[in-house]
């Protein structure tokens, strides 16, 4: 009796313990995509992203860890958190997102990277909202240009501009067919339900209380900010 009163105790402790855990997934999640956004937009980021692409970004989508694995054949998976610019000049709360697929080319092993989605025309703008959709069908993707003082020019007519941290160094990259999901879990984690992607992003929920929500948002702000001095 005395066992299955401690099993049944153990049970409920660890049910407890479930969502404490997945906050602390989401906020260091959010953190990690603080950094990046000081890494690459800060004034001493000389090969951050050029002033230009962050003063006509709509929106700015961060995978703080992008995990490649595979021989020949690999997958990719990351998770990551996005906020879009409202009409009256602020940016939404973070949307949560997951970006998977296939990738191709000579792998072996493992590699972890940083990602950064700069969402640039409507076109990127209205499938980021969807909550789904793939990279390089119907919603164009290229490397973006490196450099505060680049010119965004060199891919105008891309959806999004894409960038990859590896080994501490930032380039331009491409995630051509990879595939771009709400993350529900973790949407349930931050805002206790399930809301729409479109809702966030279109700032139609609160900012949730916790702060590394608030501080990944305010980075992006800032940044965007600076760029358009």
């Amino acid at each position: 009796m005395r066992k299955s009163v401690a099993v049944i105790a153990a049970g409920m402790l660890a049910a407890a313990a479930m969502p404490v855990i997945a906050q602390d997934k989401a906020d260091n999640e959010l953190d990690q995509a603080t950094v990046i956004i000081h890494e690459l937009t800060s004034p001493e980021a000389k090969a951050g992203i050029p002033d230009a692409v962050l003063r006509n970004a709509k929106c700015v989508a961060v995978v703080p860890k992008m995990l490649k694995a595979g021989f020949v054949v690999g997958a990719q998976h990351g998770d990551g958190v996005a906020t879009c610019k409202l009409s009256d000049g602020r940016w939404s709360p973070p949307a949560p997102f997951q970006l998977s697929g296939a990738s191709f080319g000579a792998q072996i092993g493992g590699e972890e990277q940083g990602y950064v989605m700069m969402v640039m025309n409507d076109r990127g703008l209205q499938a980021l909202e969807s909550g789904h959709f793939k990279i390089g069908a119907g919603v164009d993707a290229a490397a973006g240009p490196v450099g505060r003082e680049a010119s965004g020019s060199v891919a105008v007519n891309a959806s999004v501009l894409t960038y990859s941290r590896a080994k501490g160094a930032y380039i331009g990259a491409t995630l051509q067919g990879a595939e771009f999901n709400q993350d529900h879990g973790k949407t349930k984690e931050l805002y206790g339900n399930a809301v729409p992607f479109n809702s966030i992003l279109n700032g139609a929920v609160q900012m949730p209380e916790r702060g590394p929500a608030r501080h990944f948002v305010h980075s992006v702000n800032n940044a965007a900010e600076r760029a358009s001095q």
